[in-house]
């Protein structure tokens, strides 16, 4: 039997495993920078986070349907499974003449950003420990 800190903790473990999985991928980038023909690569994984949100916390309020006026309408959001990350190639950026379309400025932002979140949740996940960690303490002084 395991004991579960909260439910939230899993969901931070999670999202620390990404948010580290992306910084390899940002770093990759970089290490990349002078490679022919390399495109950058980034993780879009937001989608997943939100999805195991719900799951956890019994999310299922808040949620808009699109109106369908008519039977053969489709979808307003096809069925995606979105248990897992997803890779893709940024674009947008100007290819240099040799192909490549790594832009350091972009990626160093992001790793910025993404540093940023990653140390957030650490914090948090201190945080978290230390709220359990203070009532095992205080009942100890009880006794």
């Amino acid at each position: 039997m395991s004991i579960e800190i909260s439910r939230a903790h899993d969901l931070m473990a999670k999202a620390l495993d990404y948010r580290s999985m992306r910084q390899d991928m940002i770093a990759s980038n970089i290490a990349n920078a002078d490679t022919p023909f390399y495109k950058p690569r980034d993780v879009r994984f937001e989608d997943m986070l939100i999805q195991k949100k719900k799951e956890i916390f019994a999310d299922n309020t808040g949620k808009l349907e699109m109106a369908r006026t008519d039977g053969a309408h489709l979808d307003a959001q096809p069925n995606v499974d979105n248990s897992k990350a997803v890779l893709f190639y940024r674009d947008g950026h100007m290819a240099r003449n040799d192909g490549n379309s790594v832009d350091i400025d972009v990626e160093t932002t992001e790793m910025s950003k993404n540093s940023t979140i990653y140390n957030a949740l650490i914090a948090s996940i201190k945080k978290d420990a230390n709220i359990f960690k203070s009532v095992i303490d205080a009942s100890a002084k009880v006794s």
